[in-house]
């Protein structure tokens, strides 16, 4: 008797180190065999497969980045109205979105030099003035990116969207930029739920240099490691990638990473204040994600023409496709 007590306490402890999600009758998040792509059933009733995407609204998108403190609140309307119609029509899209600062953040970052952290990589401090100087400018970071936050929730809220929010300065801790700590399960929850999650970028406290601001990209590198999502939608103002930036006369339709080499040079930053990086920061993160991500696919597109952000979801390239 007590070796049938013993093989069933193995049992359930092999069990609990093995705990997935179950979204509906699927499994979803980071598990030791990833969830099937292949369209097949999952479990006894679930038929339908299940695809997790992520999507950023870029700051330039939803904000003007050049009048501080300008919400693009018409644009946010059509916008999350279009997330809203895909949700309906796709019950098995499983999505989290993400959200820059625009003209809320950037501007006060660059004023304080909050991305750059307190103490630089020979870990001495920066010529930035007095500590107490840069947490000042760390809370109102902080503060404006939750400003722009409430002004997203509010319009997902008006267009019948259950979202809940995910603030990284609340939830995360970074080891210089890169995510160490966090508290995944509440976001695994809120899918479970069919609630959408929502994050942004926001600072957070850095193991090495202090604080920082980590960018949605940022913030999304750490989430494909924990979700295998099969697309990241960065929709922005841009139309793509351009091959020759700021011309703007050939769009790249796609890019492979063995081609990436080839047009890096044509392309370009960010038109506006943007801390965190321009086009082609944002393209070599994709790439670097999609080179250790399987199946893993992203799209540069432009959001400004209504109907856009709906077709991207729905799996159309409207922009600039990246692949392995």
């Amino acid at each position: 008797m007590w070796k049938l007590v013993v093989i069933a306490r193995a049992l359930l402890l092999f069990a609990r180190s093995n705990l997935r999600l179950v979204v509906g009758d699927c499994f979803v998040g980071k598990s030791k065999r990833p969830p099937r792509n292949d369209g097949r059933m999952c479990g006894k009733t679930c038929t339908m497969k299940k695809e997790i995407v992520l999507l950023k609204l870029g700051g330039s998108l939803i904000t003007d980045k050049d009048i501080p403190y300008t919400p693009r609140l018409d644009k946010l309307k059509e916008l999350t109205q279009e997330i809203k119609t895909v949700l309906d029509l796709r019950p098995e899209l499983l999505l989290i979105l993400g959200h820059g600062s625009g003209s809320f953040g950037h501007v006060a970052a660059k004023k304080y030099g909050t991305r750059d952290g307190l103490i630089d990589p020979k870990g001495l401090k920066r010529p930035l003035g007095s500590d107490a100087e840069y947490w000042k400018g760390f809370a109102e970071v902080r503060f404006q990116a939750a400003e722009l936050n409430r002004y997203v929730m509010e319009s997902l809220f008006n267009a019948g969207v259950p979202a809940i929010s995910f603030p990284p300065s609340s939830s995360m801790v970074s080891n210089d930029r890169k995510v160490i700590h966090h508290n995944i399960l509440t976001i695994r929850k809120a899918l479970g739920v069919h609630l959408l999650p929502v994050v942004y970028g926001d600072v957070a406290f850095d193991e090495k240099l202090g604080g920082t601001i980590l960018s949605t990209e940022d913030v999304f590198m750490f989430l494909v490691e924990q979700f295998s999502p099969s697309r990241i939608l960065l929709a922005g103002m841009e139309a793509g990638v351009w091959e020759d930036f700021p011309a703007r006369t050939r769009l790249v339709k796609e890019i492979q990473l063995s081609d990436y080499e080839k047009m890096r040079a044509g392309i370009g930053g960010s038109a506006s204040t943007d801390v965190t990086g321009g086009m082609k920061a944002k393209v070599e993160e994709m790439l670097a994600l999609i080179q250790r991500t399987n199946g893993l696919t992203a799209q540069i597109f432009s959001a400004e023409e209504n109907g856009f952000l709906e077709r991207a979801l729905r799996g159309e390239n409207v922009g600039t496709l990246l692949t392995a």
